[in-house]
């Protein structure tokens, strides 16, 4: 376990909810193939016809950029992504997409393919983000433990993808296949974005330091339900416990401690678990977004076509920022300046 950093260490460093993250195989929707979806959005004629996000609805005035989107993800057609995003005040966004559907371990045996949510791949990614240069970039991703995963996922990256990610799958978080990616991630100075599961995605939490420490040139960025329930001292992982509702969060999680010691480690606020994690406990929040304020990015990970209100996570995701965190300075650090400063926006 990595070493537990002193008081004043660790404070130098800086409702129920819909969400979207499977729980279990039981909220595994059947997946939208590529030519359906690309047949519903008419993507060609789009990217002519559509001007990105020129209109900010929700941004008050403030630069958002999200830094974790997906092409496809149970939406009708590549507008409603579009619509979604400019009516959250969303100026960029970064769409990760999902490896390619195989039968393997790492895919549970085919059963999360598409990240177990009907996301689509690199090419989808790749072309929407081209298609709308101004206000869309893309990353690179691939199934870790195929034979050609490095050379899939280095081909993206060549033609300009800023992350590795959203890595999703049923390995180790040391395995051979993933320090390759660790390695190349540092090669293209890259971040490598983690969903973290117990016992479902990324394997291995509590010994995850040694990951960071192997590979300091790397960065990384985490997600997801793991990762958000450990930012409680008190918790114990659980695969029935994946949302805590504990009202009262103990300074000094694990993930609190990996944000504190460690430079290349980051967070990504985005999906269901995050806005569980963030609306648990607001005096605990507004200390850790305080504390750990170059850390932190926003992400929506929202799949959703509205863009506002209660039906969309991501906007409640944005107003939960703004209540518990009213330094503008922080704010910006939050909703944009971090991002900028890590993928080199």
């Amino acid at each position: 376990m990595p070493p537990t950093p002193g008081v004043n260490n660790f404070l130098t460093h800086h409702a129920m909810i819909q969400t979207h993250e499977p729980q279990s195989a039981l909220d595994i929707r059947e997946p939208l193939s590529r030519r359906q979806f690309i047949k519903g959005s008419g993507l060609l004629a789009l990217a002519a016809a559509v001007p990105g996000c020129a209109s900010l609805e929700g941004s008050r005035g403030e630069e958002i950029i999200d830094i974790h989107q997906h092409v496809g993800y149970s939406r009708a057609n590549t507008e409603a992504l579009l619509t979604h995003q400019r009516v959250m005040g969303v100026s960029k966004t970064i769409l990760l997409p999902a490896g390619r559907p195989v039968r393997s371990a790492a895919t549970h045996d085919s059963v999360s393919n598409g990240l177990e949510a009907r996301c689509l791949g690199n090419e989808d990614c790749y072309r929407l983000a081209k298609a709308h240069p101004k206000h869309y970039y893309f990353g690179a991703n691939e199934v870790p433990d195929l034979p050609d995963a490095i050379e899939e996922i280095e081909k993206y990256l060549k033609l300009g993808a800023v992350v590795i990610g959203e890595q999703k799958f049923g390995v180790e978080c040391d395995s051979p296949g993933m320090q390759r990616i660790y390695e190349l991630a540092a090669r293209y100075r890259v971040p490598v974005l983690m969903h973290w599961q117990y016992k479902r995605f990324n394997y291995g939490f509590d010994r995850f330091y040694k990951m960071l420490e192997k590979y300091p040139h790397t960065v990384f960025i985490a997600h997801a339900q793991t990762w958000w329930a450990n930012i409680d001292k008190s918790y114990k992982d659980d695969t029935k416990d994946l949302y805590p509702k504990g009202k009262k969060i103990i300074p000094g999680g694990l993930t609190e401690r990996y944000l504190s010691d460690y430079a290349n480690m980051y967070g990504d606020l985005s999906a269901g678990s995050g806005l569980n994690a963030f609306l648990r406990d607001p005096e605990f929040t507004r200390g850790f977004f305080e504390r750990h304020q170059d850390k932190l990015m926003y992400g929506s990970d929202c799949n959703d076509s509205v863009g506002a209100g209660d039906k969309c996570q991501g906007a409640q995701t944005i107003a939960a920022v703004r209540r518990l965190v009213p330094d503008t300075k922080v704010r910006r650090k939050l909703f944009s300046e971090n991002a900028k400063r890590v993928f080199r926006l």
